[in-house]
């Protein structure tokens, strides 16, 4: 199978060969020659694109804050409430549908992966996002310590729900309906 000639597909195929590797064996499968074997590829447009393993872990945590950044862009200034409970179910939303992105920004880069300044302010922007909605629910005349001390309230509820359900210890309990559980939580913890 031929690689796409446009380099945007080039790396969009990349990127998409290493989350679903990512997601099937954490950071030790990604090899660069894994990801091109996956994306069908050669290696050297793997360096090309990302100058390795390194360039495309960097690639999908940016792109993973991105996502949580967006996620928790606020839909309607003038509903607070359900603003912020949209952004929360948007954030549910990835930590479903692109679950490499998340499990990759939330901790499993591997000891080897130091984040670098882009990625670090990419993480920054995500919690200033987040900070900036919470203030919606907040009174005016909070300080920006208690806004942040809020916004890591509804952070830690959410990734704390997400991290439960993927965890292996909880297999042998009775179905739960997580998400209606989390929302349950994060409506109480609003109001």
């Amino acid at each position: 199978m031929a690689a796409p000639k446009h380099p945007v597909a080039n790396k969009v195929k990349i990127l998409d060969a290493a989350s679903a590797l990512f997601l099937e064996g954490g950071v030790a499968a990604l090899s660069v020659r894994a990801i091109a074997a996956r994306a069908g590829m050669s290696t050297i447009g793997i360096y090309s694109h990302f100058q390795g393993k390194d360039g495309l872990l960097e690639a999908l945590y940016i792109e993973g804050f991105e996502l949580v950044s967006t996620a928790m862009e606020v839909d309607d200034p003038n509903d607070p409430h359900g603003s912020v409970m949209a952004a929360c179910h948007r954030y549910l939303d990835i930590a479903d549908n692109y679950r490499a992105h998340y499990q990759l920004i939330f901790g499993d880069a591997g000891a080897d992966y130091v984040p670098s300044d882009a990625a670090h302010s990419a993480s920054v922007a995500a919690f200033e996002q987040l900070i900036s909605f919470t203030a919606l629910i907040l009174p005016p005349d909070v300080t920006y310590e208690e806004k942040q001390k809020k916004a890591l309230e509804i952070w830690a509820m959410m990734h704390g729900f997400v991290s439960l359900k993927r965890h292996s210890a909880l297999r042998s309990m009775p179905a739960i309906d997580w998400r209606a559980t989390v929302v349950d939580s994060l409506e109480k913890l609003i109001r």
